[in-house]
């Protein structure tokens, strides 16, 4: 299947950079962080409350106690493509907190076989030589109280690093906003997270030379250099979350999100001006040690060979564990293969610094 990567990066580039604006834009920072919040389909902006809010919610930083660390680690598309998240956030005083991540989302190892037929028409596999592609989102976060009780906001700056191989590489920058708020008696959580709300633009660099060597690759196909910029469009979180606590021991945790995208997609309500996604996740607690996760989301409308559309969602379900500052989770990413994404097993362990103590 690696054979095929090059051939999709090749059509990659003819596409991405074709236009200035688009739908889809670097997808790989949509894809989520921490296998509890996967577990719940993401349902989280609202509740988000520790180290891997700085993605969330960065709002949500403001309830870390002290120092807190998380790792995340996912296979995507039968192992070829590798995910990985580190994060670390730490609360300043009692009114504001810092945090810092860093997002991989790439591909190894692919076999470029542009130079595999020699200058005389001989196949020759000894031309055939390695590359790597890699997508790289570095994020600071910042989070500070509203003079207003129980209202919080954080803002985020990312840094995008693109690169797909010697062909191209591409620098970007943007800013995220976050809002949550919990009533008085803390029953009801509300947030609002607002991606790429200046929209982030990327620059691309192309080796015009590498070029040239991949632009007969397809008859007829990436004859011109492609444009060398791209923007980001906003994308937009709405979350309310309610937890109740049963007899002491047990508590259970209701979630839903709001997904919005400002263009016209696929979703399950779409229309030119907004498209909404809508995402729903629970969680059932036992004494603070174990958590049981599931959710859904993910609702798009496919359209079929026949021109017919079908309602394809996305069910996901998460186990976790905390004992004494140490939380590991796992969740397993659309269950049962209802929609068109491929199912992950993820694993993802966050350490509160308490535990050095």
């Amino acid at each position: 299947m690696k054979k095929t990567i090059l051939l999709l990066l090749i059509c990659f580039c003819g596409t991405t950079y074709g236009q200035t604006v688009r739908k889809y834009s670097n997808e790989f920072m949509n894809i989520g962080v921490d296998a509890a919040a996967l577990g719940m389909s993401n349902a989280v902006v609202s509740h988000t409350g520790d180290v891997n809010s700085g993605y969330w919610n960065p709002a949500g930083l403001l309830k870390l106690e002290d120092k807190q660390f998380s790792l995340m680690h996912a296979n995507y598309f039968a192992n070829i493509a590798q995910y990985d998240y580190v994060g670390f956030a730490m609360p300043i005083d009692d009114r504001s907190a810092i945090g810092i991540s860093l997002i991989r989302f790439g591909v190894d190892d692919i076999l470029n076989t542009t130079q595999l037929i020699d200058s005389e028409g001989n196949i020759d596999y000894n031309r055939i030589s390695l590359f790597s592609t890699a997508d790289y989102g570095l994020t600071v976060s910042y989070a500070r109280s509203l003079p207003i009780e129980g209202l919080n906001y954080g803002v985020n700056a990312k840094v995008i690093r693109r690169i797909i191989g010697d062909f191209a590489n591409s620098w970007g920058f943007g800013l995220d906003l976050g809002i949550q708020y919990i009533s008085d008696d803390e029953d009801w959580k509300f947030g609002l997270m607002i991606r790429d709300i200046t929209t982030t633009y990327n620059t691309w660099t192309i080796d015009e030379e590498k070029f040239q060597e991949i632009a007969d690759a397809i008859p007829g196909e990436n004859q011109e250099l492609p444009e060398t910029s791209e923007i980001t469009l906003p994308k937009a979180q709405l979350g309310m979350s309610k937890k109740w606590i049963i007899r002491y021991d047990y508590s259970l945790l209701a979630a839903t999100n709001l997904n919005m995208q400002f263009t016209r997609t696929n979703d399950i309500i779409s229309t030119n001006t907004v498209s909404i996604d809508p995402a729903l996740g629970l969680e059932f607690g036992y004494i603070d040690l174990v958590y049981l996760r599931a959710g859904v989301g993910n609702f798009q409308q496919i359209t079929q060979i026949d021109d017919s559309k079908k309602l394809s969602f996305q069910p996901n379900i998460g186990l976790g564990f905390k004992y004494k500052g140490i939380q590991v989770d796992y969740a397993l990413t659309d269950l049962g293969d209802q929609s068109a994404a491929l199912y992950s097993n993820i694993f993802s362990i966050k350490v509160d610094w308490e535990l050095f103590r």
